[in-house]
């Protein structure tokens, strides 16, 4: 009854117009988008077919189709395809009922399936038709065409078919009429529909050769100039920048191989090799690119996948044994001296380190490091090389801190007795170069009559000789350099520094010290907000990226610095061959922007992301720009207001010796740049990634640094604990610096001791000193994340000061701190691995004492801890998070993961601890930058060989942790507000490091609140923390005391 159906078509186009899609879910759970197609099949298949049913059913299609995922199934099963495009192809003069086929046949396009039946049946050609030739007649119905077209040709073949057929040039001609006729921006939606039929023919390889032969890049890249002033046309230029990008050549970097300019062997392995980078044409490939939904890339700060977690419950509460035979441990009985020192009568507290003997701690080498000493004569072995004229002039006193009254320097840490801290002179610098042995030599700067030719402007290259001249030579430009300098850095001395650094020895035996670490940091007095996003910035830099193939002519492609062939040309000079430094080429692209090529990590052909080199002859008040085009990371927060950091030697020798951050127009996004799959050890490509940056220089000639972050190097460590050893009250505090191991590079890993010196050689107070329970903490085992050092910084000074608070957590723990576990990563520049190539962070499950020494000895070291009943109360891993702001940390949970990834937990069987969570709850209160939220107690597979998880399950230590601190600043808090400007408060301040230290020396704190918060504690030492901290609850729970002389301490504490 045709009334009926009317009726019925009516009621329901009401009921669909308003409301949600719920009624619509409804109707076709209850079949109704089976109903529909038959009452279209049979409407349509009537000798006259009746479009007053006909339209209203298909404007009813369309709406419903869009919600059934099963939409495309059910059309091709009832055939109501043939159908529709019979009626479409009646009806091509008829408008009005064309418009409503076209609407259908975009919906059923949205499956795939279905969308290849309509290809295969001829409704490209049909689409082709109505869209050509160019015409602002019917524009309706041309646009519900184009949108029809554009559904069709996600699916392969149909783009295929396209290509084959040649419409792909016609898209192109009809684009460019359509951009040229639109002058008033009225048909945006016809120009954007054309594109992206465009966008999805390229998605295939053939389509994108078409699309390049046919001049659609610079038709594209022409035609949206027009666009770029007009924000109502964002969508445009949206969607041309990723065809633009999808269909840029793919290429490898401009380097001979993709490995690492550096070479090392490792003991008992083959050298590296690395895979040369293919031709061009390799790189492209016959599939769908991923589909970039924001060009401007998505927030970083996503959930982890529950994919990864670890739900097997026995692998979660296994305790594996030992990885070594158990009498390797008792090597490790000398790390713990303070275990059976006896403080002997007579002796004073303060002269308790002289006492120990030197040859006590046992220094564990490396296998590397045996190898170099085979056929060395006895007395090398046991005596090293005495100090050279050079090193003994250096070790004059020093303007460095001081204690009552006393100068601290270089001079007085040859004396100290601190176990075996001297650092092993008989390692492998013996077999450098003469140019090494006679010292190192500081970067030589401009010569300019404002900066004190006399000074500055010496023959540097007398360094080299290793004349006594020579060496004098050096000295005088080193203290010329100190006659300029004005105040004391704390902790910090350019002679001691210069010596530290000459018995580093690194894989291209550095020749030069960079001036910036020389000279050292002091953090500036201000905090500086986060950089606010510019979203135009980075499509800007995109378009000037394809400008590049576009316009040829324009590029200058010179390279200006390669770490192979240092000489440069007259422009912008780079260097980078010092301690930490990563610069691998430089290539000037216009007259004031480069290209720049991170080198990878040595023994691998990946891991880009540290950078930190040398720039000069620069002209001020120009803007540089700087393009750092092998970046590995999907994303980066220097899309969300980071910036990188400079140091300016003109700024630090009026005073300013400041690492600050700068630059603007700073983006980070995926470019033309491929690596090849061997070398990634991947099945598929990969993309890299370009970090953007602009710098104007302050000053004309000045000698600048540029680092992804404040950089820390291993000599200024050493020269730190030297300085820390010195300014530490030794009769108050136990201070000792062993050397864990060799690394594979020959450098001293050092491992410290702190804690309270006994009250009195009473038997009662060497029990409580020896009965303090442990905390061991790490740091740096990625040498790029080197915010991880300024925290540990911030620890140590905190720990060996004079702060009430701080002699008070020194009586209740005994710290154990390995402030460097990759020494050798830190010197030569790598971001992530050791020499021998490997992430160390993912070797704790079985260690190679060959390859990594240093975790092989750190976890045979936990491994006694354990064995003598002694394992840590807290063990924390300090590391650096390069995606999310603030500072967090990650622990071990069962419960959480086994809940997290929804399995059900029978809480009588699986029983935890869950005292994990109370130090991040602590620093969460106490600490500005730390933020609970961010915090996360999961178990995933791929972080089961980190230290965080090994020294959790193997260990056993409940509060076993990873301290995560951002490159970029902080989201909340105290560090959220910067200025008075509401829009520089809401994006809070970049993290610096005063920032950093502080966080170390709040973690101090905080572990002082979980002591007494959680175990019995003493009288004295409760009245102390009483004093010292604001107690928001009163102490409680006398009852449960144990004796008279211990109370259960269960407060909690607010730091002043």
């Amino acid at each position: 009854d045709r009334d009926v159906i009317l009726n019925i078509l009516g009621i329901l186009a009401d009921l669909f117009s308003v409301g949600t899609d719920r009624r619509i879910h409804y109707m076709i759970s209850k079949g109704g988008s089976e109903a529909l197609l038959q009452a279209l099949v049979n409407a349509a298949q009537t000798a006259e077919p009746d479009y007053s049913i006909l339209l209203p059913l298909l404007r009813l299609l369309a709406k419903v189709g869009q919600r059934d995922r099963k939409f495309g199934r059910r059309v091709q099963m009832l055939e109501a395809i043939d159908v529709t495009l019979s009626l479409a192809r009646k009806n091509l003069g008829h408008h009005l009922h064309l418009i409503h086929c076209l609407w259908a046949m975009r919906v059923y396009a949205s499956s795939v399936t279905a969308g290849t039946t309509l290809g295969i049946n001829g409704a490209m050609e049909l689409l082709f038709k109505v869209i050509t030739p160019y015409t602002k007649k019917h524009t309706r119905t041309v646009r519900a065409a184009i949108e029809a077209l554009a559904a069709l040709l996600k699916s392969k073949s149909n783009s295929r078919r396209v290509v084959h057929r040649g419409y792909l040039c016609g898209l192109l001609r009809l684009y460019q009429d359509w951009h040229q006729s639109d002058v008033s921006n009225s048909y945006i939606h016809i120009r954007r529909g054309l594109l992206l039929c465009l966008k999805h023919i390229t998605n295939i390889r053939s389509g994108r050769e078409t699309f390049r032969c046919a001049r659609g890049m610079e038709i594209l890249f022409t035609t949206v100039q027009d666009c770029l002033a007009s924000k109502s046309l964002d969508s445009i230029v949206t969607t041309v920048t990723q065809i633009l990008r999808k269909c840029y050549p793919k290429e490898s970097l401009p380097l001979a191989t993709a490995s690492s300019s550096f070479s090392f062997s490792p003991p008992g392995s083959i050298s590296f090799q690395s895979p040369r980078s293919g031709p061009e044409g390799k790189f492209e490939e016959d599939g769908e690119e991923e589909v970039e939904k924001d060009f401007d890339n998505d927030d970083p700060e996503s959930k982890e996948e529950d994919d990864d977690l670890e739900t097997d419950v026995n692998i979660l509460r296994s305790r594996p044994g030992l990885d070594r035979p158990e009498k390797e441990l008792a090597q490790y009985e000398a790390m713990c001296a303070e275990l059976s020192h006896d403080f002997q009568v007579g002796i004073h507290k303060g002269d308790v380190l002289r006492s120990l003997p030197v040859t006590c701690p046992r220094v564990i080498p490396s296998a590397a490091f045996m190898q170099q000493q085979r056929g060395r004569g006895k007395d090398q072995n046991t005596k090293g090389p005495r100090p050279e004229p050079a090193e003994r002039a250096l070790k004059a006193p020093l303007k460095g801190p001081e204690k009552d009254g006393k100068c601290l320097g270089a001079q007085t840490t040859e004396n100290k007795t601190t176990g075996d801290s001297a650092q092993n002179e008989d390692g492998l610098g013996e077999e450098k170069s003469s140019a090494r042995s006679c010292g190192l030599m500081l970067r030589p700067l401009p010569k300019e009559a404002s900066w004190d030719a006399k000074t500055f402007n010496a023959q540097f290259v007398s360094c080299c000789s290793p004349s006594p001249a020579g060496e004098v030579g050096a000295l005088d430009v080193g203290k010329g350099l100190l006659e300029r300098r004005q105040g004391n850095i704390p902790f910090h001395s350019p002679h001691l520094y210069m010596a530290k650094a000459r018995s580093t020895k690194s894989i291209p035996d550095y020749t030069f010290l960079a001036l910036s670490d020389f000279w050292g940091h002091e953090p500036p007095s201000y905090c500086q907000s986060m950089l606010e996003r510019k979203y135009e910035v980075q499509r800007a830099k995109i378009f000037d990226d394809i400008r590049r193939l576009i316009q040829p002519g324009d590029v200058i492609g010179r390279v200006v610095f390669d770490l192979e062939d240092l000489d440069t040309p007259d422009c912008l000079k780079f260097f980078s061959k010092f301690e930490s430094g990563n610069l691998r080429k430089a290539i000037q692209v216009y007259g004031f922007e480069y290209d720049l090529i991170m080198n990878a990590d040595v023994n691998s052909s990946q891991h880009h992301q540290w950078f930190y080199f040398e720039v000069s002859a620069m002209k001020s008040a120009v803007p540089y720009r700087f393009n750092v085009i092998n970046c590995e990371k999907v994303n980066s927060q220097f899309n969300y207001g980071m910036q990188p950091v400079m140091y300016s030697v003109k700024e630090a020798l009026q005073g300013k010796p400041h690492w600050i951050r700068v630059g603007y127009d700073i983006c980070y996004y995926k470019n033309h740049y491929r690596w090849s799959a061997a070398a990634a050890g991947a099945t598929q490509r990969k993309s890299y990634y370009t970090l953007s940056f602009s710098v104007t220089f302050p000053h004309k000639d000045d000698v600048c640094y540029l680092a992804y972050h404040y950089p820390y190097t291993y000599s200024a460590l050493m020269a730190h604990l030297d300085m820390l050893a010195e300014t530490r009250n030794p009769k108050k505090i136990f201070y000792r610096q062993q050397t864990l191991c060799q690394t594979l590079g020959g450098n001293p890993c050092p491992l410290l001791t702190i804690t309270a010196m006994p009250e009195s050689k009473s038997r009662n107070d060497l029990e409580q000193f020896r009965n303090r329970p442990y905390v061991v903490l790490m740091a740096r085992v990625h040498p790029g994340e080197s915010n991880a050092s300024w925290v540990m910084k911030g620890t140590l000074e905190f720990l060996i000061s004079s702060d009430p608070i701080a002699e008070l957590l020194r009586k209740c723990f005994i710290f154990k701190i390995i402030p460097m576990l990759n020494p050798d990563g830190v010197i030569n520049g790598n971001h992530r691995c050791s020499l021998s190539g490997d992430d160390l962070n993912r070797q704790w499950l079985a260690p190679s004492p060959l390859l990594h020494p240093t975790i092989y000895h750190s976890k045979g070291f936990l491994y006694y801890l354990r064995s003598i009943d002694r394992a840590p109360l807290v063990f924390c891993d300090y590391h650096g998070h390069s995606q999310k702001k603030n500072v967090f940390l990650y622990g071990c949970s069962v419960k959480e993961t086994l809940w997290q990834a929804g399995c059900t937990v029978d809480t009588a069987v699986v029983t935890e601890d869950v005292g994990y969570r109370t130090l991040p709850k602590i620093l969460d209160k106490v600490a500005a930058p730390f933020i609970m939220s961010s915090c996360s107690f999961l178990v995933e597979k791929s972080r089961a060989s980190t230290a965080r998880v090994v020294v959790w399950q193997e260990i056993g230590v409940l509060r076993s942790y990873t301290m995560e601190s951002t490159y970029c600043g902080c989201s909340h808090g105290l560090y959220k507000v910067s200025t008075s400007r509401e829009r520089e408060r809401e994006r809070g301040l970049q993290i610096g490091t005063r920032e950093l230290e502080e966080m170390g020396a709040k973690f101090c704190l905080g572990l002082l609140i979980l002591q007494l918060k959680s175990w019995p504690c003493s009288k004295k030492l409760m009245a102390q923390a009483a004093a010292l901290l604001d107690l928001e609850e009163e102490i409680r729970d006398f009852q449960t005391q144990r004796s008279e002389d211990f109370i259960p301490a269960r407060a909690v504490f607010a730091f002043h």
